[in-house]
C-alpha cells in the first residue's frame, strides 16, 4: 500500500484550478463541518435518518427498525437529531401518550449524501477490511 503526503509547500491543485485552496482546520467553517459531520455521520444517526426515510414512526416502531440500538441510544440520537433540526418530533395526546418521529425538510435533504456515503461503504468495504488486515498484521508482530 503506498502512502502519499504533501508537504506544506507543493499542496495537491484543486480540479479545474492551478492552486489549492487553504483550510486552516481552526476556522470557524472547518469546526463546524467536523461538527456536523460527527453528528450526522456517527452510526446510529445515519441508522436512523435511513429509516425515517420511508416515513413517520413511533418511537418503538423505530427501535424494531433499527436492530442493535438501546432505548437509551436511540433516544439520544433522535434528540440530537431533534435538536439539530434533521428530525421533527410529534406527540400524540391519548391513552396511552404516543410520540411519532420523522425527518424535517432539512433531514429529507440529507438523503442523498447518506445514500452516497452507504454506497461508497459498500463498494469499497473489501478493500478496507483487507488494509485493516494488512495494518493489524504489520503492527501486531511489533
Amino acid at each position: 500500500m503506498k502512502l502519499t503526503t504533501f508537504d506544506e509547500a507543493d499542496p495537491p491543485a484543486a480540479a479545474g484550478s492551478a492552486v489549492a485552496p487553504k483550510h486552516d482546520p481552526a476556522s470557524k467553517d472547518c469546526r463546524l463541518v467536523g461538527d456536523i459531520l460527527s453528528r450526522v455521520g456517527d452510526k446510529w444517526s445515519m441508522l436512523v435518518v435511513m429509516t425515517l426515510l420511508g416515513g413517520p414512526l413511533h418511537f418503538n416502531e423505530l427501535k424494531r427498525a433499527i436492530q442493535g440500538v438501546s432505548q437509551q441510544m436511540l433516544s439520544r440520537t433522535v434528540r440530537a437529531l431533534e435538536r439539530d433540526g434533521l428530525v421533527v418530533r410529534t406527540v400524540h395526546v391519548g391513552v396511552p401518550v404516543r410520540v411519532e418521529y420523522a425527518l424535517s425538510d432539512l433531514g429529507r435533504s440529507l438523503s442523498g449524501p447518506v445514500k452516497a456515503l452507504s454506497t461508497w461503504a459498500v463498494e469499497n468495504g473489501t478493500t478496507i477490511e483487507g488494509s485493516r488486515k494488512v495494518y493489524d498484521g504489520i503492527h501486531d508482530e511489533a
